[in-house]
């Protein structure tokens, strides 16, 4: 907040000058809380303010208040009116850092650089300044500019902002339908289930109790023969192909539960 606007808000408020708050000179020298408590409140209006520079990040305003107010606190504490300038001087870049460090360490989905991750919320404030100014979407040399930093960290820091809020796979996609973005990265491989069934059926075949069992199922689902071809083979009649294949798949069916 510049001079100005806190000395308008003074004034349409009806305030006086806050570095001349007696409560402060008091307070520094009694720790009285309750003057500490009245001082916070009479100035709640500076994290608001300041609050309202983040209204585009996506971050719950209940959220972003509270961490606000910690910033007021530490500034309440820590000002000291014998420097000689204003509390809200004082009191505004506190609390716009205590709101920095609250996104830089908190809010991120994943590990960003902590240069990226200051750029972007100054990229962030000067979008909103910069479309506002020009009527349009800002370019990125413009916003490089406009945030005084490179073309390389603008874009490096614009990237950051992708990973400040991850996606869950498990939630709807564009149509609204359950795991739609699960959908979109892959589908379920056939060949999963064929690994297991290799690995699984030598084990069902051997535990079948005759050779001639374990023949018949081999004959018809490895080498695709027909009951009829398999008979003929065994010298056996279908009949007793189709009954002894039977047989053999419920075995290895009971033994597959087991």
């Amino acid at each position: 907040m510049s001079g100005s606007s806190v000395s308008d808000h003074l004034d349409r408020h009806g305030g006086h000058e806050p570095g001349a708050d007696p409560r402060f000179v008091g307070l520094r020298a009694t720790g009285d809380r309750t003057v500490r408590d009245a001082l916070v409140e009479d100035h709640r209006w500076l994290a608001g303010h300041c609050v309202r520079r983040f209204k585009r990040t996506g971050e719950p305003t209940e959220d972003l208040e509270q961490v606000a107010v910690v910033g007021l606190l530490e500034a309440v504490d820590r000002f000291d009116p014998g420097l000689g300038y204003t509390f809200a001087t004082f009191a505004v870049p506190t609390i716009l850092g205590e709101l920095r460090h609250h996104f830089r360490d908190r809010t991120w989905s994943l590990h960003v650089p902590r240069r990226a991750k200051d750029n972007w919320l100054a990229l962030k404030a000067a979008v909103d300044e910069l479309d506002q100014a020009l009527g349009r979407c800002s370019t990125v040399p413009e916003l490089a500019e406009h945030a005084d930093l490179s073309i390389k960290h603008t874009l490096e820091a614009l990237e950051a902002g992708n990973a400040y809020r991850c996606v869950s796979l498990d939630g709807p996609g564009d149509d609204d339908g359950p795991s739609g973005h699960a959908r979109k990265l892959g589908v379920i491989d056939p060949g999963f289930a064929t690994a297991e069934a290799r690995m699984t059926i030598p084990g069902l075949v051997a535990s079948l109790p005759t050779d001639r069992e374990r023949r018949i199922v081999e004959l018809r689902f490895v080498h695709g023969m027909s009951q009829s071809r398999i008979a003929a083979e065994l010298g056996i009649s279908q009949v007793h192909v189709s009954r002894l294949l039977r047989g053999s798949l419920e075995m290895m069916r009971n033994e597959l539960d087991r």
